[in-house]
């Protein structure tokens, strides 16, 4: 029955047929963006070659017209969801490294209160998770989790759909999704357990009974202790097989089929992947905030399997974050999932999931048969891990005097400040302006996920140039801070209505290399090797937020050898960053992170005056 806490039933995806599909841009609209958005980045002689080739390409017998006539066409399919519909898969499952580290991603939950005498935080903050993310599946199950609407527009909910029971499975040329809702899996997940890792051990636990009712709070966690117990003893090195979900994706592909010739290993895979989720249990406490975050990111030990969707990873004091497997998931579906879970005690889970009392389920081991062969794969996959790790660094930046109201009482739009900030802040650590990725979610569309935001603009450059410029006088520097920082929010609105450039013209790229021979395009237009689109696309910061109040910090891997990855929550009182970029380069992050430092409080001084 629907209670005044829950919807009715059938109103989770009520929304989602009837949401308008993603504009798709003008050919000459998108041209026109990208040389407006590459320009500031470019030497007069750049931009005058690529000015050249973007002619060419988007000329009446350039390669432009053609490629969008057939994207156009896909588009206009009854079948077709998005025109970005076949680009996604690309983007995410085509990528050949690694994806722990370099593409899953992390948030730090807010600490709970101390345990009460005599308990034990882990099991509880173990047990806490598990129920509430019952609850959250009973509500998706029943079509009860109310849609979100933002500014009074109905977002999209399909990624919902990807939280529990869904895998990446590794590929030679392409990953696949394994996954419910699906031609092969139709409907919601059945299955009723979840895997369990400590010490490297695998074991599988079920969390719903026969009948899909949840097990109640102390049945979860007298199981979870039996799983402590029962893998005290830590794995036998090559013997921890998650270890292999941390290779490049066609080397995992590999040896997954290797194991999949056992019909054990099969079956022990099938349990991994048709899980509900992973609940990660350490031994140990982090020594701090920074170790938290470097843990949830790329911790390993054989205790992850970075494939699955959701993760939960809670540690010997209680402290718990989650690592998210990207293809499917963006970070704001997650926030909802993770306020969801965190916006009430693990008892009201517990009532509103209809949990009770049952006797504690029997955690079973999840054995792999391995060869000496398959166990050199696992260490030498272990081990090269830990080396990625070590070769990354990563730094928590934490502004408590500072928050999005702060920016707001200076009638300054928040994210445009922090992306002023950053401007200037890299400018005084490289010497220079780079290429800067920022994510616009664009959930309002038709299974709508992210916009690829270019922000440095040509406001920012001046902005910059009058923030290094001794002569400058305030009024000068104000004056070149708001105009930035109303470009900036005028570009994102515009990302967030479909028009952005990036995305379109990638995709007529990837067209190119599928369908080239059959539309009489054999060779690689040559705007994809101009100096503005590899200027444009070559990251020295990579941004994005995730506000929310139930998380500390939010944290993803570097996308280049020479690239920051910024990720913040930007809350109304406070500012929390989670920088990382490779260890050869850290010197340059770690000025950066002190003069992000310096240009914050230059921005409020300056602004405030005015």
């Amino acid at each position: 029955m629907p209670t005044p806490e829950d919807p009715a039933p059938g109103t989770t995806f009520a929304h989602d047929d009837q949401l308008p599909k993603v504009p798709l841009p003008t050919l000459e609209e998108s041209c026109a963006l990208f040389l407006e958005w590459c320009r500031p980045l470019l030497t007069d002689a750049e931009r005058a070659a690529t000015e050249a080739e973007v002619a060419a390409f988007r000329a009446p017998e350039g390669p432009g017209p053609v490629l969008h006539a057939a994207l156009a066409a896909y588009d206009a399919l009854p079948t077709t969801h998005s025109w970005l519909d076949t680009f996604w898969p690309y983007r995410y499952l085509g990528r050949r490294d690694r994806i722990a580290l370099n593409a899953n991603f992390f948030f730090l939950f807010r600490d709970e209160d101390p345990a009460a005498p005599g308990s034990d935080p882990q099991l509880d903050r173990a047990a806490g998770l598990i129920m509430g993310a019952l609850h959250h599946k009973r509500l998706l199950d029943e079509e009860r989790l109310a849609p979100v609407v933002q500014r009074g527009r109905p977002q999209s909910m399909d990624q919902h759909r990807y939280l529990f029971s869904t895998t990446r499975i590794p590929g030679t040329d392409q990953d696949t999704v394994r996954a419910p809702y699906s031609a092969e899996w139709p409907g919601p997940s059945r299955a009723r357990h979840i895997v369990v890792f400590f010490h490297g051990r695998m074991f599988r636990l079920d969390v719903l009974a026969p009948d899909g009712t949840p097990y109640g709070l102390d049945d979860l966690r007298t199981a979870l202790d039996a799983v402590r117990k029962a893998g005290a003893d830590p794995a036998e090195p090559g013997t921890s097989v998650g270890h292999l979900t941390t290779l490049a994706r066609a080397a995992w592909a590999e040896v997954r089929a290797d194991l999949r010739t056992d019909p054990g290993n099969a079956a022990a895979l099938d349990t991994v992947e048709t899980a509900l989720f992973c609940v990660c249990l350490e031994d140990f406490a982090p020594d701090g905030i920074q170790e938290a975050c470097d843990e949830l990111l790329y911790g390993d030990r054989g205790n992850r399997w970075f494939d699955k969707a959701v993760s939960f990873v809670v540690f010997a004091d209680g402290r718990a974050g989650i690592n998210i497997e990207h293809c499917e998931l963006d970070g704001t579906t997650v926030l909802a999932f993770v306020d969801g879970l965190l916006a009430t005690t693990p008892e009201d889970h517990a009532r509103r999931a209809g949990a009770r009392t049952q006797g504690p389920p029997e955690p079973s081991p999840l054995p792999f048969t391995t060869d000496d062969a398959t166990r050199a794969r696992i260490r030498a996959a272990a081990d090269a891990f830990t080396a990625y790790g070590a070769a990354t660094a990563t730094r928590t930046v934490a502004f408590d005097d500072f928050g999005a109201d702060t920016a707001k009482a200076l009638g300054v739009s928040p994210d445009a400040f922090v992306q002023l900030a950053y401007q200037l802040a890299h400018r005084r650590a490289k010497g220079h302006l780079g290429a800067t990725y920022e994510s616009i979610a664009t959930r309002q569309w038709r299974r709508g996920r992210t916009e690829a935001m270019r922000v440095v603009t040509e406001e920012i450059r001046h902005f910059v140039a009058a923030m290094e410029d001794p002569a400058a006088a305030p009024a000068t520097r104000r004056a070149a801070a708001r105009a930035a920082a109303a470009a900036h929010v005028t570009r994102a609105k515009e990302c967030q209505a479909g028009r952005a450039p990036e995305q379109h013209l990638w995709e007529l790229e990837l067209i190119q290399r599928r369908r080239g021979q059959e539309l009489g395009l054999p060779d690689r237009p040559a705007l994809y090797r101009s100096p503005g689109w590899l200027t444009m696309r070559d990251d020295y910061l990579s941004t994005s937020s995730a506000p929310s109040t139930h998380i500390q910090y939010f944290g993803f891997g570097s996308t280049s050898s020479r690239c920051i990855g910024v990720a913040y929550v930007l809350l109304p009182d406070r500012f929390h960053l989670y920088l990382s970029t490779p260890e050869a380069v850290a010197g340059p992050m770690h000025t950066f992170a002190a003069e992000l430092r310096r240009a914050v409080a230059e921005l409020r001084e300056l602004l405030g005056e005015g």
